[in-house]
Order: structure tokens, then C-alpha cells, then sequence
């Protein structure tokens, strides 16, 4: 690997209604929105010291554009455009200007159909770890991870660590060594990019972390009293993989968000994967109790970085039909 991956740091989803998601999202999580238009929501955490971790387009069509990563240098963007290319998928250049608030930016396919994103340079914005007069809602601190639905996930893993550079830290096996579900890293963190097998590419979930567990049992007050008890998917609870404290929600569209607290230090290069067979209970849910049929049977479609058109999963394509988006 000639090039560096420093971490996930921004998603970009369509939303319908601008100001149904900012009720949710800013006044129920408390995200600190950066900037607004007619068109955009962008939303950061108290943490965060750039413009933006999410970003909410206004569309009639549902889909995820990008999840996007950060670089450390220019070069690294480049040596990244030749990977792709050499592996022969689909690459775009979008120059400085292009998406607002970021640089020079590479669109591409990885090997399962996600539309990744590469940038160094983003705007800043002040941090407000320190101005807890603002903290409100979940607390909000910063984006942690990404988990995607892939049908091959030994293949998204290989491409990952051996091309990309990531780590593991976890991972879910079967019986015949098959890896089943795996989290990867590239910050010191437990996960950047999660794959977890099934119906895709598709979009999971996306995951902020929070200052305490106690952050979640807060939100959960706060979602209640403004009447989006719903939202609730799953938790919380605290993970076996990761060992962190978990909330599943989903958004006035049906995207999946976590609320995340926790997980351990993974920086040794001497770390080693930690395995779980695919029949552990605690694997999901330490304390035991299941996950609802929709946590792994509903996810959110990816966009073309070219057409912009939904990007067919691989189930649809076999059933020669085209998916909805699951509300």
C-alpha cells in the first residue's frame, strides 16, 4: 500500500423532506447543522473540527451517493484512481469546487458495487466538544463507521485489507472457514467499514459515536417525549463484537443510524482478529436478547457515481426485478 486511508468521514443520502429530517436529526439527535440551503442539510458532530459528517440532498428518490473517506494527501488520491482503474472499475474525478465545502474529490466502485468517495481537504468548523451549554439530544459527537450488506463478503474483506490497506479487528466465520461478517479498520477504532453478508451493495447503517452509554438511555427519553418512539429498531444494548453500546434507529426515510459508545483500542500491530462462529448468540447482543427481522432484512440502496441511478442488488438482478427502498 503507497497511499493513506485515515478514516470514514462523511456520508451523503437523499432525503425527501429537508425540514422533516432537520426536526429529526437537529432537534431530536442533536447534530450541530453546519449550513443549509433549499437543497442540502450539512450536519456535523460536537466533536468534529470539519464542515460536515452527513449530508441530507433533498430528492424525490432515496439512495445513498457516497461514502467517503479521508486521504492524507493529495497523491494519495491519485495513487488510489490508478488502483481502481487497474482493477477496472469505475472511477470519477470531481475538482475543487465541485461538492461544496471539499476539495478535489475521486468517486469510484469497489469491488461489490459501493460508490466510495476520496478527499483531503475539507472546510472547517469550529469544535464544540467544550461547549456542553449546546450539547442537546443524543450528543452527537462524531461518525465512527459504516456497515454494508454484500453477497460475497470474503471478497469486499480481501479488497479491503489486501488493496486498500485496512485492518480487521473482528470477524464472524462458518463451519468450512467462510468469512461471514468482518470490521475493518483504518483509525484506531474497532471499525471504519463494516460488510456483513447479504442482499447487495447496500447500505446497512451508519454509525455516530456518543461521549457515554448513558447518551443513549437519554435519547431514547428524547425521541419518546417528541413522539418518535417508532424510530426505535433495536437497543439498546451492547454488542459481543465490538463490545460497545448500541441504539438502532431509523430516519423520517428509513435509513438506518446507530448510536455508538465504547469499543476498545486496536492500534497494536500485533493485534489479532478476534473471531466468532456464526452460531454465538452474544455475537449480536452480548446480554442476549434478538435482533427484529428488519434489522437484516431492510437496507438502503447505493447511487451510481455516473448515472445516478439506483445501483440493482445482486438478489434483484437475479430476480430480474427492480428493488424499492424498504421503508
Amino acid at each position: 500500500m503507497n497511499f493513506n486511508i485515515i478514516r470514514i468521514a462523511r456520508t451523503i443520502l437523499n432525503v425527501k423532506d429537508l425540514d422533516r429530517s432537520r426536526e429529526f436529526y437537529v432537534n431530536a439527535l442533536g447534530f450541530v447543522e453546519t449550513e443549509s440551503s433549499d437543497e442540502y442539510i450539512y450536519l456535523r458532530g460536537l466533536e468534529e473540527h470539519t464542515h460536515h459528517s452527513l449530508v441530507l440532498k433533498k430528492s424525490d428518490k432515496p439512495g445513498v451517493h457516497a461514502l467517503g473517506y479521508k486521504a492524507a494527501r493529495e497523491e494519495d488520491l491519485d495513487k488510489l484512481a490508478a488502483l481502481f482503474a487497474s482493477k477496472g472499475l469505475k472511477t470519477k474525478w470531481l475538482d475543487e469546487g465541485t461538492q461544496h465545502a471539499i476539495g478535489r474529490a475521486l468517486h469510484v466502485h469497489d469491488v461489490s458495487g459501493i460508490p466510495l468517495e476520496f478527499f483531503c481537504k475539507m472546510e472547517g468548523a469550529e469544535r464544540l466538544l467544550q461547549r456542553y451549554d449546546l450539547y442537546r439530544g443524543a450528543r452527537i459527537q462524531r461518525i465512527d463507521h459504516v456497515n454494508c450488506s454484500v453477497p460475497d463478503v470474503e471478497k469486499a474483506y480481501d479488497f479491503f485489507v489486501n488493496e486498500l490497506g485496512f485492518a480487521c479487528s473482528e470477524y464472524t466465520a462458518t463451519e468450512n472457514d467462510r468469512i461471514w461478517a468482518a470490521w475493518l479498520h483504518r483509525k484506531q477504532g474497532v471499525h471504519d467499514q463494516a460488510f456483513m453478508n447479504g442482499d447487495g451493495p447496500r447500505l446497512h447503517h451508519i454509525g455516530f459515536w456518543l461521549p457515554d452509554p448513558l447518551a443513549l438511555i437519554h435519547c431514547c427519553d428524547i425521541l419518546a417525549s417528541l413522539g418518535y418512539g417508532d424510530c426505535i429498531e433495536r437497543g439498546p444494548g451492547r454488542h459481543g463484537l465490538s463490545n460497545a453500546f448500541f441504539l438502532y434507529l431509523r430516519d423520517p426515510d428509513g435509513y438506518r443510524i446507530e448510536l455508538y459508545n465504547g469499543d476498545y483500542l486496536t492500534s497494536d500491530p500485533d493485534f489479532k482478529p478476534i473471531r466468532w462462529e456464526l452460531d454465538d448468540p452474544r455475537r449480536q447482543t452480548f446480554w442476549g436478547h434478538k435482533a427484529p427481522d428488519s434489522w437484516f432484512s431492510e437496507t438502503s440502496p447505493f447511487l451510481d457515481i455516473e448515472t445516478g441511478e439506483e445501483i440493482v442488488s445482486q438478489a434483484a438482478k437475479l430476480a430480474k426485478i427492480k428493488p424499492e427502498f424498504i421503508l
